[in-house]
């Protein structure tokens, strides 16, 4: 796909998930601006990133907390001086703290609502203006399979979060009705990134990683760049139709119960 014209702004861009969504609108030639919370590491993310674009210098960042409404501002204020533009958000910026329900504290929930649902409120906002101007805007957000379609025992506060995630893809849908502007979820199984790393690193120190993604019918875990194809599906002209929608990528998990092969 070529999107040599199109100016893509990617919250949490700096690794995992978002790094992954990032890579891959460069590598097709789109101007590309990343945010991450440590400008430390969202620069060094952006010079990696740029070494791989169509286009070299095509890739800057931006030091911002989503959290923040001024810093959404700004976010959406340096893309238009830098990019000339927003056709496309990829709200991907979120946390992933374990606590299960009987021990969350109000911090817990204000970091994880802050950052995973409010952080992604406030990138739309602030970027809606120049995403309407586009004529071609659209609004990529992530989400997850945990919460909104399935539960997770340990993860009752980023489940919630994320289905708040999913609401608001839907409700956003309508409020932009005759705008042009199209927004959809991608809801990740299990992928391998730093977030997640955690589950893998125990999973092999108690020898039992060979049981990583087997509940799925592919019998493994994903990883960022085939949630990033995804991002890049809903981006381009070919899902001009798709609109509204939260879609799992997970190999096969949620499309019925576990099955692990064997007779019953």
């Amino acid at each position: 796909m070529d999107f040599r014209d199109r100016h893509v702004v990617v919250t949490g861009g700096t690794r995992g998930i978002g790094k992954g969504i990032a890579s891959v609108f460069a590598r097709n030639g789109a101007r590309v601006l990343i945010t991450g919370r440590d400008s430390d590491v969202a620069r060094a993310a952006a010079e990696e990133l740029d070494a791989l674009a169509a286009d070299p210098g095509e890739v800057s960042f931006i030091q911002a907390d989503v959290s923040s409404r001024e810093d959404c501002r700004r976010v959406a204020a340096n893309a238009l001086e830098r990019l000339g533009g927003i056709d496309v958000l990829c709200a991907n910026a979120g946390i992933f703290p374990e606590a299960r329900l009987e021990d969350l504290t109000e911090s817990d929930l204000d970091q994880v609502f802050g950052t995973n649902l409010k952080g992604t409120v406030l990138s739309v906002q602030a970027c809606l203006p120049a995403l309407t101007e586009s004529g071609r805007g659209r609004v990529i957000l992530t989400s997850s399979i945990t919460g909104p379609i399935t539960g997770f025992p340990g993860w009752t506060h980023y489940g919630a979060s994320k289905a708040g995630v999913i609401s608001l893809v839907q409700t956003t849908a309508y409020s932009l009705s005759g705008t042009g502007v199209r927004i959809n979820a991608i809801c990740p199984g299990l992928i391998e990134t730093g977030m997640t790393k955690p589950i893998f690193d125990n999973a092999r120190e108690r020898g039992t990683d060979g049981k990583i993604g087997q509940l799925n019918p592919l019998k493994r875990a994903g990883q960022p760049h085939e949630l990033a194809a995804m991002g890049l599906f809903l981006a381009s002209d070919e899902a001009s139709y798709v609109n509204g929608q939260a879609i799992p990528v997970d190999g096969g998990l949620t499309a019925s119960m576990p099955y692990t092969g064997k007779p019953i």
